[in-house]
């Protein structure tokens, strides 16, 4: 039901954008460059995850308007395949799907922040023997929770500005290395260097973790109901906002690379550490630590706005979670805090880390099933004499699937114990699909 306070187009392309940039983009180059030198093959490398990136981004664009209600993959995958699986893929998104990666980011937050800026003379005694990090992720989460459980407005503007500070601290840090940084000589050329680079199979792995940093393209489908004019704008925020990040990425990257030899990168995880203080000098751990933090403040904003949207969603269609439905001033407030409250306990339980790694499998396999979907509405539109046309079908969907079935395989073989333990958590859904299904459905 549309809300007098719906998410702008701005707001939805910002939640896209705070979604994809994370971390792996300031951590996952010193890994690449062990296998791969040319700078024309690495560059390769993020410009590839940034067109399977689009590629998803174009499918759940057809699928957002097919099916346009809040959820993602749960509401996809529940039309166009079967309820039950459906809820599991909303399951895996209740339990730990959005609050692992949230405690996650929320943590990464506390150390970036807590080693920039020493914030222990300002806290009481007693939270002084606490583990800063640990405190300030639970602070962010809680001031976050407060933010958008709360005021739907202002949370759309603050997460606007926080959106607008990241990609002018990105656009700081290019400006820099162009001006102060001194070119180290790598080279940008397609020569048989290149080739030999991206046909290795250190390629092959590096694509595994650049496919993680560009995800989240697909934010704008989980809050799809709370759009304004969403057959629109969530096609039009899906794509501008994953287009964004591959220039911002690409950006980046090249900057790394043209200011920092590639034997200072090698092996290294704290990238963006080693170029500031590379054209900075000593003020480079300050200078570093600030930008991650304000990048991830803005990250953990968005996953509180788009995670307690597929809640939402399921509570209204599940009896035994209806609770998670519940709204106050057109802000599912129930499901925001719920949300945060599994992501403290997983700051404090420390277990958020081996979390994300049991599910990883999991979530990819769901959104393989959902894109796969594009190609099932269809079939069964051509059946039905409504066959409609969308951009680059079915050569890009497909594309995408081609690389994500890669994806999985390869997270599957070197993985397998993992892969099997996140299939156990999400089985474990079925159980709760069976208790609440007699009735309950009310939108399916």
């Amino acid at each position: 039901m549309p809300g007098k306070n719906n998410f702008s187009l701005l707001t939805a392309i910002s939640v896209v954008i705070a979604n994809m940039i994370g971390t792996g983009v300031f951590t996952s180059l010193g890994f690449q460059v062990l296998g791969i030198t040319s700078g024309f093959a690495l560059m390769m490398l993020w410009l590839l995850g940034g067109v399977v990136a689009l590629c998803g981004a174009f499918a759940y664009s057809e699928l957002s308007v097919h099916y346009p209600r809040s959820g993602g993959e749960y509401h996809f995958i529940s039309k166009i395949y079967h309820p039950g699986l459906g809820f599991l893929a909303g399951w895996i998104s209740i339990t730990v799907g959005f609050a692992a990666p949230l405690a996650a980011a929320a943590i990464a937050f506390g150390r970036y922040f807590s080693s920039a800026i020493d914030l222990k003379p300002y806290f009481p005694a007693f939270m002084g023997q606490m583990n800063l990090p640990v405190v300030l992720s639970i602070l962010l989460i809680l001031f976050l929770t407060l933010v958008h459980g709360t005021n739907k407005r202002f949370g759309a503007i603050f997460q606007n500005i926080m959106t607008a500070v990241i990609i002018s601290f990105i656009l700081l840090l290019f400006i820099l290395g162009l001006t102060y940084g001194k070119y180290s000589q790598i080279g940008f050329n397609a020569d048989r260097k290149a080739l030999k680079d991206i046909i290795s199979p250190a390629f092959a792995i590096s694509m595994y973790f650049v496919s993680y940093s560009y995800s989240g393209w697909n934010a704008a489908a989980y809050i799809l109901s709370e759009i304004k004019n969403p057959l629109k704008n969530t096609p039009r925020s899906l794509i501008t906002g994953t287009s964004i990040v591959i220039l911002l990425y690409m950006m980046i990257n090249f900057i790394f690379l043209y200011a920092v030899p590639i034997p200072e990168l090698a092996g290294k995880i704290e990238i963006g550490y080693i170029f500031t203080q590379k054209i900075l000098g000593h003020q480079a751990g300050v200078i570093s630590g600030l930008i991650v933090s304000f990048l991830l403040i803005s990250s953990v904003s968005s996953m509180i706005i788009v995670g307690p949207r597929v809640y939402h969603a399921i509570g209204e269609d599940y009896q035994l979670l209806r609770w998670l439905s519940r709204k106050r001033n057109d802000v599912p407030y129930i499901a925001i805090l719920f949300q945060s409250i599994i992501s403290i306990f997983f700051i404090l339980t420390s277990t958020f880390e081996q979390v994300i790694i049991f599910v990883g499998f999991t979530l990819n396999l769901f959104t393989f099933l959902s894109v796969l979907g594009v190609f099932v509405t269809r079939f069964r539109q051509k059946k039905s004499g409504t066959f409609s046309r969308s951009f680059g079908y079915p050569y890009l969907p497909g594309f995408f699937l081609l690389v994500n079935t890669w994806i999985l395989v390869y997270g599957f073989i070197y993985k397998p114990h993992e892969s099997i333990a996140g299939l156990v958590i999400t089985a474990s859904g079925w159980i709760i699909y069976l208790l609440s299904k007699p009735g309950s459905a009310k939108r399916m």
